[in-house]
């Protein structure tokens, strides 16, 4: 049937180029963001799951940067008691010396001032050994804890180590000086105690360090291999994205041939009236 009022053809091609049209601007879409899955309704479940995913992403670069933290401060830490443990060897070669029956005052005098002030360095170090707020050598804080998952729910802890003078650890105390060849040759043993004592801190410290780092390259391969999840979940394959492109843009060119040829036919119902 000839008819001017409905063109059957027009319309079928009409809806396959609409058709080839949606679909091109959704591998449009794809290539333009490199996603085949940017939002919910490309994809519902596909999108919930990818958006948990990434939310503990985000967790996992919190803890990360929480491990951080604590690492720097326990090596605050450490380089302090490496320092004190650098001053107690020179502080027990002044007392060896001062220990020297046959020492005469002035000398020993020097060698007491000289002690004095390796003994002052010890706390002027203990007090400025602090990062992020936190001193773990100064009594001023029990422990430094991390977090460990990306919930929150576990985390790791490290003691603190009282470094202070006359304390448990530094047995040397605030007064102790080797004026006299007795005084020197007592502090001489309290040194060596406080030296093993020092060392021992220090080892404490350094396993501490080492469990937060441990810690942090866990978290930083879950986080890599989270990722690589999103991206095997939502990602567009550009090589098959590039071949669809291709493909529709020849259909749509064809569609639009299509309708054209749809739109003349009417055209022949002129000659009927010639």
């Amino acid at each position: 049937m000839l008819t001017v009022n409905t063109n059957i053809g027009a319309m079928n091609a009409l809806q396959y180029l609409n058709q080839t049209n949606e679909e091109l601007g959704m591998v449009q879409n794809r290539i333009n963001t490199g996603l085949v899955v940017a939002g919910a309704k490309d994809d519902g479940a596909v999108f919930a799951i990818a958006q948990n995913m990434r939310g503990n992403v985000a967790g996992y670069r919190a803890v990360s940067q929480s491990l951080d933290r604590a690492i720097s401060t326990v090596e605050v830490a450490i380089a302090a008691g490496e320092a004190i443990s650098d001053l107690l060897i020179e502080m027990k070669e002044k007392a060896l010396a001062a220990a020297d029956a046959s020492l005469d005052a002035a000398s020993r005098n020097a060698l007491n001032e000289d002690f004095k002030a390796l003994r002052d360095q010890i706390a002027t170090i203990v007090n400025n050994a602090e990062f992020n707020n936190y001193n773990l050598v100064n009594n001023s804080t029990t422990a430094i804890t991390a977090l460990a998952s990306a919930d929150g729910s576990k985390k790791i802890t490290v003691l603190d180590e009282n470094l202070k003078l006359s304390a448990s650890i530094v047995t040397v105390k605030t007064t102790s000086t080797i004026s006299t060849q007795a005084k020197a040759s007592t502090m001489i043993g309290t040194i060596e105690t406080t030296l093993k004592n020092v060392n021992a801190a220090l080892g404490r410290l350094a396993a501490g360090v080492k469990k937060f780092e441990v810690q942090g390259q866990f978290v930083q391969k879950l986080s890599d291999s989270m990722q690589a999840g999103i991206g095997n979940l939502v990602d567009a394959d550009m090589a098959v994205e590039s071949a669809k492109l291709q493909a529709l843009q020849v259909k749509q060119q064809l569609g639009v041939q299509a309708l054209a040829i749809a739109n003349s036919a009417p055209q022949v119902i002129l000659a009927l009236f010639r």
